[in-house]
């Protein structure tokens, strides 16, 4: 019996894949920003110190979108996906038995390869499982499996610190590389390649009456490369990964020096964020159906200004707060709308390697980000420069996806 041609198949994978995201995002690299105060402890580390760790792991995660985008069509979806989380697995098991500085860095780095395979190749599977007037509607699904993660560690790690002394930090990325070990079985188990996907029918009317295309189908790899369309969304993508990673990487961190908080306190506000993601943020993605892509891009990037601006001038509880709502609400539809985008764009063929491509750009921003914050708390002796820098940077963001709606009109031509 054929699974796949079950009208279910699609949303079990859509599952599978949401667990995915759950292991390469939202705990590879969203864990760190919970477990980050013990880690500078435990390591004696300093704030650069610390931003280079998270800039090892999108390194390796840059390293890798590019690749895992472009191995898809000849591996298939299935392979990519299992063999990312397996590497996830073994970096994180290997972090957690680091000594210094320079093994917790390779072993970051070799996490983010990882990620980037596994997070890439689950990104591009909506555009052949599911038509253009789903596709917002999946990504947004897909990418709530780092809000559970953000749900999970925020409510999880911090009495787990409180309980295991010193190298509590150690037991939980190995616990999180229990995770994903697990997953990876999952994935293997369920996920399938284009071959033995159900075909979908890509003319379907477009719902709503915004202006979306069924996707070009481009013959190899090089075109995507070569694509002012695909560079257009790629550098509008570079905003988020620069700024929205800052905002992640030191929110523990500045909670604590700036407000006061305490690990546990801090963990909550980062558990409600997730909680915020979870209940609302998916639904981006299916308002990027009905109202165009690039619409929707500009709404969330000037709530991330106002968020990160927020959070960075914060002088009590309740500004913490709003900031930490306004970018959970919103906080992972930007991935989602790009990877819907890149369906839309180059259709379900090359939406991976489309998705690759932008993803390497967003991850200079993503590299760069952690370290010059780290950077520049160091030399000022607090965050706030660093937030109001992202803060200008998605409001840059915003700007530039004013211009991506000609980039869709010109796509139906």
């Amino acid at each position: 019996m054929n699974l796949t041609t079950y009208r279910f198949y699609p949303w079990l994978v859509l599952a599978a894949g949401t667990m995915a995201v759950f292991s390469a995002l939202g705990l590879a690299r969203f864990g760190y920003s919970v477990l980050l105060p013990s880690m500078q402890s435990g390591l004696h580390l300093d704030n650069s110190q610390a931003g280079v760790l998270a800039s090892a792991n999108l390194i390796g995660y840059l390293v890798m979108a590019l690749a895992g985008g472009a191995l898809v069509p000849h591996w298939g979806a299935r392979i990519v996906v299992s063999g990312g989380l397996l590497t996830i697995a073994i970096g994180m098991f290997m972090t957690g038995m680091a000594d210094g500085f320079i093994s917790a860095a390779f072993w970051r780095c070799i996490t983010g390869i990882g990620s980037g395979a596994a997070n890439i190749a689950v990104m591009g599977m909506w555009a052949t499982w599911f038509p253009p007037t789903r596709r917002g509607l999946a990504s947004g699904i897909a990418v709530t499996g780092s809000a559970f993660a953000m749900i999970g560690t925020g409510s999880f790690v911090p009495p787990l610190l409180a309980h295991s002394g010193a190298n509590g930090w150690q037991l939980c990325w190995q616990i999180f590389g229990g995770l994903s070990l697990a997953i990876a079985m999952v994935c293997w188990l369920v996920v399938r390649n284009s071959s033995s996907m159900p075909r979908i029918d890509l003319s379907s009317p477009y719902a709503g009456g915004a202006s979306i295309p069924t996707g070009r189908q481009n013959d190899s790899w090089h075109d995507i490369f070569r694509s002012k369309a695909a560079w257009h969304l790629g550098l509008v993508y570079v905003a988020f990964g620069f700024s929205y990673i800052i905002f992640m990487t030191f929110f523990v961190k500045h909670l604590m020096s700036a407000g006061g908080y305490s690990k546990a306190s801090a963990g909550n506000l980062f558990m409600v964020m997730g909680w915020a993601n979870l209940l609302v943020s998916f639904l981006w993605g299916s308002l990027s159906d009905r109202i165009g892509r690039a619409n929707t891009l500009v709404l969330v990037y000037l709530i991330h200004t106002v968020a990160f601006a927020m959070f960075g001038l914060a002088a009590s509880p309740l500004f913490f707060t709003a900031g930490a709502l306004l970018f959970g609400m919103t906080a992972f539809s930007v991935p989602a709308i790009m990877a819907a985008s890149c369906g839309d764009i180059f259709g379900g063929k090359m939406a991976s390697v489309a998705i690759g491509f932008v993803t390497l750009l967003f991850g200079i921003g993503q590299v760069a980000g952690p370290a010059i914050a780290g950077f520049m708390a160091d030399r000022s002796g607090s965050f706030t420069s660093a937030y109001l820098l992202a803060a200008g940077v998605a409001l840059a963001g915003a700007a530039g996806s004013l211009t991506l709606r000609t980039l869709f009109r010109n796509s139906n031509e």
